[in-house]
């Protein structure tokens, strides 16, 4: 049975949605779960849902990490060989092989510093990415980074290019992913520095590389693959967040104020706008996957609700179910034997 750690203390209003989402997840994907926090506080939440029989049992860690954990003493947290705090806790059970995945709601630097500190790096890997799937007009896009290195060199992007056809390719179903350089032109030689540097090595590296993509190409699914550096991947996610949240909001006012028959057609189109809105949804997806730590570790939104918290655990198992960071092991292995970047 997969194991699925999960951060109990890791959304802005945990463990309600935590454990709610942990134990819904349990219940739909036979999944085992360990709820790692503070138990006192998360055994009152789970005895609410009836749990039963289900494999969930509660890890206790006292400690646990928040915003203002930052600098110093969030390295010191996240690296001491004896910390109580629920991701340390939680990330070292992926660690020692008793449990296969670890997914928190927690804060996504806290969460990136542990997984290094604690798992360290696949061999070959210099910087792990963020890795978001975004909706597009034809399905979907993994792209990354989008926030973990705002600074990049052209070989990180490289390793950011494989690691996500992997994804794409063992969690995704993608046969052959296309992979897309994000750039301010589709020619190639169009771009800043680091994406002209970046084109002959993701060009040479045996991927399915479609070239230079503006982001228009990317929400248009030109792409199954979008790489790109932390800083501009992170304005990304935020603009189209926003703007989808502006487009629903903008159709659900006009309705509201357009009169009787605008009502009434507003009920009509219903429907359509759930399934807009779902399509919208980051917690349809749950959670990224921090690709490049030696284990996997999937980071969902503070704001997840339990629905969120249940379907980032089922991409957590998927995950494992897809034997992905093995795959991503060989994959990077074999291009530091065909490839010398620099």
């Amino acid at each position: 049975m997969i194991r699925i750690v999960v951060d109990a203390m890791g959304s802005d209003d945990h463990p309600t949605p935590d454990v709610e989402g942990s134990v819904m997840a349990s219940r739909e994907y036979g999944v085992e779960i360990i709820l790692v926090g503070d138990e006192s506080k998360i055994k009152p939440v789970l005895d609410t849902q009836s749990p039963g029989n289900l494999p969930i049992r509660i890890v206790h860690a006292p400690e646990m990490l928040t915003m203002e954990d930052k600098g110093e003493d969030l390295a010191f947290r996240a690296r001491h060989k004896d910390a109580k705090n629920s991701m340390a806790v939680g990330i070292d059970l992926v660690k020692k092989g008793e449990a296969d995945a670890f997914v928190t709601a927690g804060n996504t630097g806290a969460a990136m510093v542990t997984s290094l500190f604690r798992l360290g790096r696949i061999r070959g890997v210099e910087r792990p990415a963020l890795a978001p799937i975004f909706p597009t007009a034809t399905g979907s896009c993994v792209v990354l980074d989008i926030g973990a290195n705002p600074d990049c060199e052209p070989n990180h992007l490289l390793q950011f290019a494989i690691m996500g056809s992997i994804y794409a390719e063992k969690v995704r179903g993608v046969k052959s992913p296309k992979v897309g350089l994000v750039s301010n032109g589709e020619e190639e030689g169009k771009g800043n520095h680091l994406v002209k540097e970046a084109t002959p090595l993701i060009k040479s590296s045996g991927l399915n590389y479609f070239g230079n993509v503006e982001g228009k190409e990317v929400i248009g699914g030109k792409v199954d693959v979008a790489v790109t550096d932390g800083f501009v991947g992170n304005v990304m996610l935020k603009t189209s967040e926003a703007v989808a949240k502006l487009i629903v909001e903008k159709i659900r006012d006009s309705i509201r104020s357009g009169g009787l028959l605008v009502m009434v057609g507003g009920l009509l189109i219903k429907p359509a706008m759930g399934q807009v809105k779902k399509l919208l949804d980051p917690s349809e997806e749950g959670a990224a996957p921090l690709l490049g730590v030696n284990g996997l570790v999937f980071i969902a939104h503070g704001r997840s609700d339990a629905t969120a918290i249940k379907n980032a655990v089922r991409v957590a198992r998927n995950a494992v179910e897809a034997k992905v960071l093995d795959a991503m092991q060989q994959a990077i292995e074999e291009s530091l034997k065909r490839i010398k970047p620099g």
